[in-house]
């Protein structure tokens, strides 16, 4: 029988919000206190800054930042910086990884075939590139990706914490990517589900139906607290 998985979406929650929101409920499934939960949400305008920390990859200016109104955190996962903001998904897992199933780039992977999967579903082949993590359509990333590893404090194992982040709106790559070297990567450019369709999305709708892909890669049975019905 496949385990519970706690699902919510929220229309614009504020990063610091949600980073709090995760530490806390990291907490509450190592303690055996919920069930493992999926987060799918939209930030408001907002770099992060990763522990793989090059200052230079951050463009812009303070009073560039401020005429933007873009919020800047540096943070506890994996990576280099990225943008957040409206008209990408954005899913933080929140899994417990024990002794059993601890293959840590295993789970990388797992989180970019739930993108390649539901981009399949509107004939768009996404890919990987070996040497980066996340989604891409041809040269240009289409769902960056940056995790951490929280260690259990009573067994062997991690609890996931942050995730990937899926550009769905037209023209996103046009809003904070341009104020940034995403993820560090300059060679290659950035897209979106509307760029490659031609089509308009609600990215609730994404959301809903992007979990299907996400239950089916990694075995869970979904429980929807809020925001998807």
């Amino acid at each position: 029988m496949s385990k519970q998985l706690d699902v919510s979406y929220f229309p614009l929650l504020d990063y610091a919000e949600a980073w709090e929101m995760q530490k806390s409920l990291v907490k509450e499934i190592d303690g055996a206190k919920r069930n493992e939960t999926l987060l799918l949400l939209q930030h408001p305008a907002t770099f992060t800054i990763g522990s793989q920390k090059h200052p230079e990859h951050l463009l812009w200016n303070e009073q560039q930042l401020r005429d933007k109104g873009i919020a800047v955190f540096e943070i506890d996962r994996g990576g280099d910086i990225t943008y957040h903001g409206p008209g990408q998904l954005v899913g933080y897992p929140l899994l417990a990884l024990d002794a059993e199933n601890m293959d840590l780039h295993g789970y990388l992977r797992n989180l970019e075939q739930v993108i390649i999967n539901y981009l399949a579903k509107f004939g768009i082949t996404g890919g990987r590139k070996p040497e980066y993590t996340g989604v891409w359509v041809g040269n240009e990333k289409i769902a960056a990706i940056g995790v951490k590893f929280n260690k259990r404090r009573q067994r062997r194992g991690f609890i996931t914490s942050h995730g990937f982040a899926f550009n769905v709106a037209s023209g996103i790559q046009h809003e904070g990517f341009t104020g940034i070297i995403p993820c560090g990567i300059e060679e290659y450019g950035v897209t979106s589900l509307e760029d490659c369709t031609g089509q308009r999305f609600a990215v609730q709708d994404v959301a809903r139906e992007l979990l299907p892909c996400f239950v089916e890669v990694f075995g869970y049975e979904p429980v929807i607290e809020g925001g998807l019905v």
